[in-house]
């Protein structure tokens, strides 16, 4: 009874920030130009989570701190210089791998310290990098809506659908949760947010269009959250952290998205 009533309370808690957080975000998304505005929100989440990132590894702060404040450049280089990519992923590994070389008089554990750090850089910054592309092209601001309201409702149908009618277990080594009811409840939950996104905003996108690009955004996002719950269960937490109570830590909140960001890109650039 005692576990049941924190769950309800748990629940409860999610909704309400929810209910205060969305009003804002969309303001925020809506009104404000995506330069320096939506800018400088990725960069925030990106420096945010990737510090959650290297704490769940335990990375020492003398190599997590400038991983911290290169994986922002990183993603801000990515999305404003795209041609000098490459060069910024070579600088900012290379500036890990001297601190890492002239901080420590041991080799023993280097690979355990720059393995995490060079995973964040591109889990958390390059996979952050593909919202900006999204937000920055023809209907930008239409398909970040339908990017988080996919998420969203895919979260929010994998959680209710997994939780009253779950039985068949998805993956139990890595989330032993999460079932077969709740994915398809995340496929439903996804399709559903695109065809309300369309709807609203007069989307040129086909019923059936919109349907199939939500179901693969619904796929998507459990699959960011298998990804990071991967990490979780290796590096031994429950939650990336504690940045929105209720909700866990900001790499929590960011884990569908930063699968489902990449896919949704990909689906209207070359689809």
């Amino acid at each position: 009874m005692a576990q049941s009533n924190k769950k309800t309370s748990s629940v409860v808690m999610r909704h309400i920030i929810a209910a205060l957080f969305l009003p804002v975000f969309i303001a925020y998304i809506y009104y404000l130009p995506p330069l320096p505005y939506f800018m400088m929100l990725l960069i925030i989440a990106c420096m945010t989570a990737l510090w959650e990132f290297y704490a769940m590894y335990k990375v020492p702060a003398k190599l997590s701190v400038p991983g911290v404040i290169l994986g922002g450049l990183l993603l801000y280089i990515s999305c404003s210089y795209p041609e000098l990519f490459l060069t910024s992923i070579f600088i900012s590994l290379f500036i890990l791998m001297l601190i890492r070389l002239f901080a420590e008089k041991t080799p023993s554990g280097c690979m355990t310290e720059i393995g995490p750090l060079a995973a964040g850089l591109f889990y958390v910054g390059i996979f952050l990098s593909f919202q900006w592309l999204l937000r920055s092209g023809p209907l930008g601001m239409e398909y970040i809506f339908m990017l988080y309201t996919c998420v969203w409702l895919a979260d929010g149908g994998a959680f209710y659908i997994g939780t009253y009618m779950g039985k068949h277990k998805l993956y139990p080594s890595i989330s032993p949760n999460k079932t077969w009811e709740g994915a398809y409840g995340s496929l439903i939950g996804g399709a559903l947010g695109a065809l309300i996104i369309r709807m609203i905003f007069d989307m040129p996108l086909s019923i059936g269009s919109a349907v199939v690009i939500g179901a693969i955004i619904g796929v998507a996002a459990l699959v960011g959250d298998l990804v990071e719950s991967m990490f979780k269960r290796d590096a031994g937490v429950k939650d990336s952290g504690v940045f929105i109570p209720g909700h866990g830590g900001m790499l929590d909140k960011l884990d569908g998205m930063l699968v489902a960001g990449p896919v949704l890109y990909l689906l209207v650039r070359y689809i």
